[in-house]
This record gives C-alpha cells, structure tokens and sequence, in this order.
C-alpha cells in the first residue's frame, strides 16, 4: 500500500471493523482518473439526510429532531443542509461523554464513509484534508515503523492494542483515529529524525496517530468535562503504549505539564530522543538574548540544566 501510492492515510472507527482508507496519487495523462461509479451523488452524499440510510436510520432521525428541538434559533440551518461532520458535532453534543451514545454516532459515520466510496481529481491538498469539524482537542505521536522496503508492522500492531485498549477501559472515543505514514527527516529535533534513508514513520501520524474528543459545546462546564475525559484518554495511550513503541509527540500537540515531577520526567524523555544539549548550545549561540524563545520551550528545553 505504502509502496504502491505517493500519499496514503487511513480513518479509523472506534467500536466498528471500519477502516477508512485515502490514497492520493497524480493523475496519468494517458489513462485518466479510474473510472468508478458512485452509489451516491455528489450531493447526495453530503447531505446529513443520507448519513443513516441502513439499520441506523431511525435511530439518526430520532436525534435529529432532537437537534432540532433543542434549538428554537430561526439563524440555525436546515437539518438536511448540513454537512456530515456539522451532523456529527450536533450529535456529539447531544452526550459526548456517553459511550453508548458515541457508539452510535459512530456506526452512523461508519455508514457515511461506505456511501462516499469512489474516486476525485483535485489538489492534494483538498484530497488529503479531512474537515474534523468543529473545535477538538487532538493528541498526535509519531514512532518509527520499518523501513519503505521492509515495514515492522508496528505501526498496525500500535492501532490494535489502542483500540482494545479503547474498548477495555470504556473510553467514549469519537471518530476519526488518522493514521499517515512519512519518510525519515533530517532535521535531528523532528519525531521522524532518522540517518536511514529507507526508514518509514507512522503519525498516529512516524507512523502518526491522532487521538480526538471533539468540543461541540460551549458551555464551560461541559467543556471542561470534556476536556477531563481527553486527558484521561491521552494519559492511558501515554502510560501505556508510547514508551513501548518509542512513540514521541508532535511538538505542537505537546502540553506542558503543571506539575514539577511530571515535568522532569518529560524533559528527561525528550532528552533520550532528542539532541536537546546540541539544541540548547545552538539557542545560546544564535538567539543569546531569546528572541526566538517562548514559554514553552523554556519549560521543555531549560538552558540553566545545559552544561
């Protein structure tokens, strides 16, 4: 797969066998786009009415109406106007944080992508994208899998033990788990640093893996319940799974911890993976009066530990 096309990711469906998968390769002059015949139209497809077109259909109208009841704003569009990821963060809101209800909205969205089945002509970067939706807290890490001519596997051995894991400790896990895969970089502060040319990462995203819990609502104490329930779900693939992969974080996914323990560990865990000394001899001598500097990497990087 990964040898066979220039981009690949898969979407993966907490509590469903459902898998995702979007391929991105240019378009061949001479033979065209593949030719492939939607089930769906393309405005079909994108309808929220056609989301629950299965066993789940009574089950999508009963909480539509629901959305519906819930808001007496004339301002707010039509159920059937809305795209399915604006569906999915209506319906999150309805009971984020109940397992069961998540559940359903995901066998719903399972359905979804089933019916979107087929091929596009557009730019990469429309191809690639994936509209989450609304507002999300995201936990994205990145760990070596193989290399091009020989994969390890871990990659997909990692997604298994999540998702058993998902399903052990009764985690309310809305969809998508994106998995992307990228080659070694060069950059020696990068996750996917590597000196093997032929080296693969997994971004889950080196492989890469993003973890989600969406914020549909604004109301502030669901939002911090929310936001509770995330960083619970962040620290069990924390504690479990990231030291046995050598999984690291994306460096903007990174929140820097309150607590002075769990910040040294942190900054001794960075310090195994990264030439943080040979970075903060560069700081010291390229940005002396911390121009470039920020809070964050104060925190991760001190330059009074450097010797």
């Amino acid at each position: 797969m990964l040898s066979g096309n220039k981009h690949v990711k898969y979407l993966y469906i907490p509590y469903t066998v459902t898998v995702v998968v979007v391929t991105c390769n240019p378009v061949s002059k001479w033979r065209g786009p593949p030719k492939f015949k939607p089930k769906y139209s393309k405005d079909e497809e994108t309808r929220a009415s056609n989301l629950g077109i299965n066993s789940n259909l009574r089950w999508l109208n009963a909480r539509a109406e629901g959305i519906t009841a819930k808001s007496s704003d004339s301002r707010e569009p039509d159920i059937n106007e809305l795209s399915f990821t604006e569906l999915r963060d209506k319906l999150l809101a309805l009971d984020l944080l109940n397992k069961d209800h998540v559940i359903k909205v995901n066998q719903v969205e399972a359905e979804f992508w089933k019916k979107s089945e087929g091929y596009r002509v557009g730019w990469s970067d429309e191809i690639l994208g994936f509209d989450y939706g609304g507002q999300q807290w995201v936990s994205e890490i990145c760990f070596l899998a193989g290399t091009l001519s020989k994969p390890s596997i871990k990659d997909l051995e990692y997604i298994e033990e999540l998702k058993r894991l998902i399903e052990k400790e009764d985690v309310a896990a809305p969809a998508p788990i994106e998995q992307r895969w990228t080659a070694h970089s060069q950059s020696l502060m990068s996750p996917a640093s590597s000196s093997a040319e032929d080296d693969i990462f997994s971004w889950i995203s080196l492989s890469f893996v993003d973890i989600i819990m969406y914020l549909p609502t604004m109301d502030a104490c669901q939002r911090k319940e929310i936001t509770e329930e995330f960083f619970h779900y962040r620290h069990l693939t924390q504690s479990q799974l990231w030291d046995r992969y050598s999984a690291y974080e994306h460096w903007a996914k990174i929140e820097v911890p309150k607590d002075k323990e769990e910040l040294e560990a942190l900054q001794a865990r960075l310090k195994r993976r990264f030439p943080v000394d040979a970075y903060n001899k560069a700081r010291r001598e390229l940005d002396p009066n911390g121009i470039l500097s920020n809070n964050m990497l104060e925190k991760l990087f001190p330059l009074s530990n450097t010797v």
